[in-house]
């Protein structure tokens, strides 16, 4: 049956992405409203059709020019985080050639970073302000890779720049809200930590072996957490804001997985290097 589930999952969702692609395409093309909005709806079907239920703890922002920074232990989290408001995605330049993937990021717009070459940091960050400033909410994995969903990684600062260059000469307010995403259940069950590295996407794990194993179980219960947003003004010191925004997503990751109030990022169990670093994992996982 699981089997059975899968090549449905994926049958249904070939004809969606069929019927929404074309209808993307267009829009872009025509700079429609509706290219906001189509990428939404393609996630929403996509979740439903998995079986994933997303719990949200707070509510986005609905203030622009808004940056969004989030924890990432998976692909799941795109469709995740997709399909609750419109937004667009910042991705490691590698995704904008993978087979399907990288057609469906483009289509949503995705901003891609070439992590090799510093000295592109600055034109990214400044494409992103941009974007910011036509009142698209950008979401950006600022561990800069996945990890096996048991804790969150040290955020790089890097691309925060993109935050106060949005700000421009009128000194127009804008906004960086934090995000959690923990996948807290399976069938309904407590997940625990042992199986949550079956869901995330890390490591040297093959992308079609995974897709089938999350289409064919599904069923995952996901608790989406929106801290409170930050003011970012021109003088805002970028390395603080970004520890600021980490501690943050840590706490609230580790009281959705441990289904408790932390009051504190010391609480808890879950560290920031506790399963895997950085230096630890290939460049291949994440996007």
């Amino acid at each position: 049956m699981a089997e059975v589930k899968a090549a449905w999952t994926i049958f249904v969702l070939t004809l969606v992405s069929l019927v929404l692609i074309p209808l993307q395409w267009i829009s872009l093309k025509l700079k429609l409203r509706a290219r906001k909005k189509l990428p939404q709806i393609w996630h929403r079907i996509a979740t439903r059709l998995v079986g994933i239920k997303i719990r949200q703890i707070g509510v986005p922002s609905t203030d622009r020019p808004l940056l969004i920074t989030a924890n990432h232990a998976s692909w799941v989290d795109i469709a995740v985080v997709g399909s609750l408001i419109p937004l667009s995605f910042i991705a490691k330049s590698e995704v904008s050639g993978w087979p399907i993937f990288g057609l469906l990021a483009k289509l949503q717009q995705t901003v891609f970073v070439n992590r090799t070459r510093r000295s592109e940091t600055g034109q990214v960050a400044d494409v992103i302000a941009e974007r910011m400033a036509e009142g698209d909410a950008m979401v950006l994995f600022a561990e800069g890779t996945s990890n096996d969903g048991n804790c969150v990684l040290p955020f790089r600062s890097a691309l925060l720049g993109a935050a106060t260059r949005a700000i421009g000469d009128d000194e127009t307010n804008v906004w960086v809200q934090p995000l959690s995403i923990a996948y807290q259940g399976f069938y309904g069950l407590p997940m625990g930590r042992a199986h949550r590295p079956h869901v995330a996407w890390y490591g040297d794990m093959e992308l079609p072996g995974h897709l089938w194993g999350i289409f064919s179980r599904g069923a995952l219960d996901v608790i989406v957490s929106w801290g409170e947003p930050v003011l970012v003004g021109k003088t805002t010191d970028r390395k603080e804001l970004t520890q600021r925004l980490e501690n943050e997503v840590r706490a609230m990751t580790i009281s959705s997985l441990l289904q408790k109030p932390v009051e504190s990022t010391d609480s808890g169990e879950i560290g920031p290097r506790e399963f895997f670093s950085n230096d630890e994992k290939p460049a291949k996982a994440g996007a």
